[in-house]
């Protein structure tokens, strides 16, 4: 058993509906084979536990691990391609990019930037957007395993509207993600997703597809994009003449549940809104992504009016970067220009959105706070001394004024140490 002793932030009662922030300036965390066994003041841990090693964190910030839950991994290169809309930038910076994981080799090495990356930046769980050929996809997995950290992925389908090499067939995509999922599916950390790219480059045989292999092997989880920018969704609802609206494309063939996350939907109807809530369903808001691509301002009250469950994403690489710091911010900024649409987010609703709420999306009842009986799934920020985090640290009115700071302030350089069941990861 190991006793950390630390400043503690976490939210395991949900702000938007009327939990606060957990704050302890001095707590006492007693982990037992990665497991969080107690949790308390650092004085009375220590006395109900003597003897045990102690570990002193409070030079910095101890936080939950960090939830990404949309993320593309073979678009890390692709970063920073601005001034386009989605299609545009599809064609001009992800799929050219994409098209090269056909070399296993070079899929190796973006595998490796990629775990870097994400960790770096303090995330310890993420749904992956994987590659569209399946060496790459086991690259994936076999250096999340190598590294520990929690991750939800798979092989990317599609047979129509991509340049040539991104395109499959539903039989061969269904034996090659059947054969992934089988080796990875449950392995340690990881998990497999059904992952149709979306359902402009999908025909209804490929999503029947995969349909057929989540039917086939239990417990598969879906993710695609929906609703990202209008231009597409008239695109998808030309392609799919006869469903009902975007959603419908999914829906109709089963894909719709608790275990689906579709990102983006920055342009859903009410209907599809009920129909997600009421299967289950959770959205991955992609805040710099939506802005870098003037895709459109996420509607949080219209999905929390709802009832559909929203985590935080960062799209790499249409989103800016790793951090889920710099993703809490802008939804913070997008949320505020939508006036009285929009919901005045707090630091403990980013919080929430970052950790608790991605850890609900996923279906992870073991992570996401650091409450006793959590998995010890922990970030430490710790800013460089006389730099302006630091300073803000310790001149911070109040925990909420602290955490706020760390959402402005913070980036990859701030975070210390991460720990994914106990372990510290070093990728």
């Amino acid at each position: 058993m190991t006793i950390y002793r630390c400043r503690v932030l976490d939210t395991p009662d949900d702000p938007f509906a009327g939990g606060e922030l957990r704050s302890h300036e001095d707590a006492g965390i007693a982990v037992e084979a990665g497991v969080i066994v107690d949790r308390g003041e650092f004085r009375t841990v220590v006395e109900r536990h003597p003897g045990v090693d102690i570990v002193d964190l409070r030079e910095g910030v101890l936080l939950p691990g960090l939830v990404d839950t949309h993320v593309h991994y073979p678009q890390i290169r692709a970063i920073g391609g601005l001034g386009m809309a989605l299609l545009d930038w599809l064609d001009q910076c992800a799929l050219p990019e994409e098209c090269k994981l056909a070399d296993p080799e070079y899929a190796r090495t973006v595998a490796r930037e990629f775990l870097t990356g994400l960790t770096a930046a303090g995330t310890t769980t993420a749904l992956v957007f994987g590659s569209h050929f399946a060496d790459a996809v086991d690259a994936l997995f076999d250096e999340a395993d190598r590294v520990g950290v929690r991750v939800t992925a798979g092989l990317v389908t599609s047979d129509r509207n991509l340049p040539e090499p991104l395109l499959s067939s539903p039989a061969r995509s269904y034996d090659e993600g059947r054969k992934l999922a089988e080796r990875w599916h449950g392995h340690r950390r990881l998990r497999y997703a059904v992952t149709p790219r979306f359902s402009y480059s999908t025909s209804p045989e490929m999503l029947e597809s995969g349909a057929a292999l989540a039917a086939d092997v239990p417990g598969l989880w879906f993710t695609s994009h929906i609703n990202e920018n209008p231009a597409e969704i008239a695109a998808v609802i030309d392609q799919f003449p006869g469903s009902a609206d975007y959603l419908d494309t999914y829906h109709r063939h089963g894909l719709i549940h608790e275990r689906s996350v579709l990102a983006h939907n920055a342009h859903p109807t009410d209907a599809e809104l009920a129909l997600m809530a009421g299967a289950g369903a959770s959205v991955a808001h992609c805040p710099t992504s939506n802005s870098a691509l003037a895709s459109g301002s996420f509607p949080l009250r219209r999905h929390l009016d709802h009832g559909v469950t929203v985590a935080l994403g960062t799209d790499v690489g249409a989103g800016s970067g790793f951090s889920l710091f710099k993703e809490g911010l802008q939804a913070y900024f997008m949320q505020q220009l939508l006036q009285g649409d929009g919901v005045p987010l707090t630091a403990a609703h980013l919080l929430h959105l970052a950790t608790r709420a991605g850890a609900t999306a996923l279906g992870l009842d073991d992570v996401g706070d650091l409450s006793v009986g959590r998995q010890f799934d922990a970030v430490l920020v710790r800013p460089t001394p006389g730099h302006p985090l630091d300073v803000g640290l310790r001149h911070a009115e109040s925990a909420d004024n602290a955490l706020a700071k760390i959402f402005s302030l913070a980036t990859p350089a701030d975070i210390a140490r991460v720990w994914v069941g106990g372990d510290t990861v070093v990728a």
